[in-house]
């Protein structure tokens, strides 16, 4: 009898124990509340539009009751919203849909350089596009090919060129200095506040060519108001086949492109991560969601795209634009 009351006595005093546990402390499905993607920019832009197509196709592979949304965290072109994430619990519950700017330009342009480390914190997702950026001229200098256009730039009398930029030590800055300067060319730098404004630059002539990304470039390419030349990347762009890479035409340094990836907050729990790996992998094999993304210039990643490949791959591109940067010479004070 008195066996059978201390283990009575045990039992109950292991269940209340288990009671007063924390609930964050037992295990959970993931997930189990609104899931969040954030991105750094006010709605409209390229990032945003991807995080919309992503986020409405997501919960699919998610789990039944999974629900997704946007929210936008404008400020300092992406970096505030970069190191808020970093703060942010790493439950899978709030991730961000970044690019290249603000995860791999920013960090090695900053003098002193940003408040985060692009790769330590960060849980890398995966890859949403790795879309080309694309050389563009006004009209006025595009030739029959690519190669003859580019001896048109070369050619044009000492200080007559502007090359534009989206703004002052972005990515498109220093992708439109390297050009200038593998060309040859003593072009002036014309920075805007936009990709939109850039490109509309180039269409009327205020300046006259620009590197810019194919978000911003692929409506007035489609009218025929401005002309690409050359592709920044590894691979040519489906919907203009015809439009070279760098690489193609013998100029070398020019392979890595856009990057629009998936990060959460640092050390995000394995099984969390390993689940939005797998849904953003099979939310991108969607053909509705593949063709609402090319629409908008932004190719879906090819496979492999791991959490394993991503940071890998985001080691490589944040080393190339250091170096870029210092071969450019471009640096912005915080």
């Amino acid at each position: 009898m008195a066996t059978t009351l201390r283990t009575t006595r045990r039992a109950a005093l292991f269940l209340g124990a288990a009671a007063a546990v924390p609930r964050p402390a037992l295990a959970q499905a993931y997930p189990n509340r609104v899931v969040s993607i954030v991105t750094g920019y006010a709605p409209g832009g390229g990032t945003d539009v991807a995080a919309r197509i992503v986020a409405e196709a997501m919960p699919r592979h998610l789990g039944a009751d999974a629900r997704v949304i946007v929210e936008n965290r404008p400020g300092s072109a992406g970096t505030m919203a970069t190191e808020w994430l970093t703060r942010q619990p790493a439950d899978g519950h709030v991730m961000m849909l970044t690019e290249g700017g603000a995860a791999i330009t920013a960090p090695a342009v900053v003098v002193g350089g940003t408040r985060y480390d692009p790769i330590e914190d960060f849980t890398h997702l995966g890859f949403i596009s790795r879309p080309p950026a694309v050389l563009v001229v006004s009209p006025s200098l595009a030739a029959d090919t690519a190669q003859a256009t580019l001896k048109r730039l070369r050619d044009a009398p000492r200080g007559s060129l502007t090359y534009a930029s989206s703004g002052f030590g972005g990515t498109i800055h220093i992708w439109g200095e390297m050009v200038s300067r593998e060309l040859g060319l003593d072009a002036v730098h014309v920075p805007y506040r936009s990709g939109g404004q850039m490109v509309q630059s180039i269409m009327i002539g205020e300046t006259q060519f620009g590197v810019s990304s194919m978000a911003s470039a692929v409506p007035l390419l489609r009218e025929g108001r401005i002309k690409a030349v050359a592709l920044v990347g590894s691979a040519r762009f489906a919907s203009m086949p015809d439009v070279p890479t760098f690489g193609d035409l013998g100029i070398v340094g020019f392979e890595m492109g856009s990057n629009f990836m998936m990060v959460g907050p640092p050390r995000m729990a394995d099984a969390a991560a390993t689940t939005i790996n797998g849904a953003l992998i099979a939310t991108l094999a969607e053909p509705i969601v593949r063709e609402r993304l090319a629409a908008a210039g932004l190719p879906a990643a090819e496979p492999p795209n791991g959490i394993a490949e991503a940071r890998a791959e985001m080691q490589r591109n944040v080393a190339r634009m250091r170096a870029m940067v210092a071969q450019t010479g471009i640096r912005v004070q915080p």
